[in-house]
């Protein structure tokens, strides 16, 4: 029987992992604070649409997929849950993007 759990060692050779500590001079591949998609797009939106996208973000409005940022505020008034008056003059006033940050996303 000893003659059999030898054969079996030779045909199924385990092989051991060596450690090697070896430094890497690499840099990192990328540092988080300053994520591509951070940098890429904060030149392309002024305070006026950061508000409105705070707003998009802002659950206590209700759901914003499928309507546009108006419709989302006027059925928030409808619903008495009082929206801020500063995002309905911008958009009734101010040249922004009507859709809201979630439509196409989803």
């Amino acid at each position: 029987m000893s003659s059999v759990s030898s054969n079996m060692k030779g045909f199924y050779r385990q092989k051991k992992n060596t450690i090697t500590n070896k430094s890497s001079n690499k840099p990192p591949i990328h540092d988080a604070a300053l994520s591509p998609s951070t940098t890429a797009h904060a030149d392309e939106y002024n305070e006026n649409e950061t508000m409105l996208r705070q707003f998009d973000m802002n659950m206590a409005y209700g759901p914003c997929v499928g309507m546009s940022r108006k419709e989302r505020l006027e059925r928030a008034q409808k619903l008495g849950l009082n929206p801020p008056i500063e995002i309905k003059k911008l958009l009734e006033n101010e040249k922004v993007q009507s859709q809201s940050l979630w439509d196409g996303s989803i």
